[in-house]
């Protein structure tokens, strides 16, 4: 057997993890687009929806954070 067949099988797992990362990516954009027109249609809103806003980012930044730490992992262990 090869031994950089494993290796090779293992880079690509680290790599799939990272799909989650750019999953995040559109999902933080899409949260932040519908944000600014919502406050474009209703200006005396924005500070009720901005605290939802950022629950939302950080709900939404935490599963990139956990796709690295998962590629992190299959990587260096």
């Amino acid at each position: 057997m090869d031994i950089t067949a494993p290796l090779l099988a293992r880079d690509i797992g680290a790599g799939l993890a990272t799909i989650g990362v750019a999953g995040a990516g559109v999902g933080i954009g899409n949260l932040f687009g519908a944000f600014v027109s919502a406050v474009g249609r209703n200006p005396a809103a924005r500070d009720r929806m901005f605290r939802d806003v950022l629950l939302g980012f950080a709900l939404t930044e935490a599963i990139a954070l956990y796709a690295l730490v998962i590629a992190l992992v299959i990587l260096f262990t």
